[in-house]
């Protein structure tokens, strides 16, 4: 397969994220979210990620989100607490339901379509708390790097939080004829692609942008956070799933896999 360079799977990544919002938009969990973020408490976080924000500190903080979709999480940082938020994506069109969702709440989130290499000067050394979850770092073809710009982001003491799926859940296809046998090695170098658009759930029939998802190892994330000078802080395993409802299946086995993780790492103070 001949791999397409960074920049040219950035803009086939963005393009298919503008293709998808579509299919994201009609189904019976928009249309929840327009009446939930109506309240001032709105939160779509679950129990895991609440309470390491929490223990992070969000409360009165100015917090970013990288990756922010259409705007549900960073709308649900001001029920804890958060002072201002901003949400960045390169995706214009979920942006576009991003502000939809914020037009109905009491919040006033910003936010902001860049991508991550390329982010406007006012965002560096700004915030107390940046925030990565779940289908966010895959995405990226050159971790280092983009460690890099999401330590200058930070301001001295602040922190970055990511709740993302593990690693080794790449191995696994859990539509196989055997789920459980692996399919793929955890030092697997070239992307995944994919040529339908992009779903959480299921598979919809038609031609999209290629999209590519990146394999990444703890070690590597551990050595991009290392050299942008971030300092581990927190680091923590679980076996419950926050990916698709396909992944389910690995959960409450004998031999447990890890199935994702939170992680904090800080911006030391110079």
């Amino acid at each position: 397969m001949e791999l397409p360079t960074k920049e040219q799977a950035i803009a086939s990544n963005r393009e298919a994220w503008n293709d998808s919002a579509r299919h994201h938009k009609d189904s019976s969990e928009w249309q929840a979210l327009l009446k939930g973020v109506e309240q001032a408490d709105f939160s779509c976080l679950d129990d895991t990620l609440t309470a390491l924000l929490a223990q992070t500190g969000v409360d009165g903080k100015e917090v970013l989100q990288l990756g922010c979709n259409n705007g549900r999480e960073s709308l649900s940082l001001f029920a804890l607490g958060a002072r201002s938020v901003v949400g960045v994506d390169q995706s214009g069109a979920f942006l576009e339901q991003a502000r939809e969702l914020a037009c109905r709440s009491p919040h006033a989130p910003q936010f902001i379509e860049a991508d991550i290499h390329r982010l406007p000067a006012q965002l560096q050394e700004r915030f107390d708390l940046a925030l990565i979850t779940i289908g966010v770092l895959n995405w990226m073809p050159d971790i280092g790097e983009f460690f890099s710009h999401v330590a200058r982001t930070l301001k001295p003491g602040g922190a970055l939080v990511v709740y993302e799926t593990h690693p080794f859940l790449e191995m696994f296809d859990p539509e196989a004829a055997d789920p459980f046998r692996p399919t793929s090695s955890y030092f697997r170098r070239e992307p995944f692609v994919q040529h339908e658009p992009i779903v959480y759930e299921g598979k919809i029939e038609q031609p999209a942008a290629p999209s590519y998802w990146f394999v990444h190892t703890l070690g590597d994330l551990f050595g991009a956070a290392i050299a942008a000078g971030l300092q581990i802080r927190h680091f923590k395993e679980y076996p419950h799933s926050n990916r698709e409802e396909l992944y389910d299946r690995y959960q409450q086995q004998v031999a447990q896999l890890p199935l994702c993780f939170t992680w904090v790492v800080v911006k030391p103070v110079t």
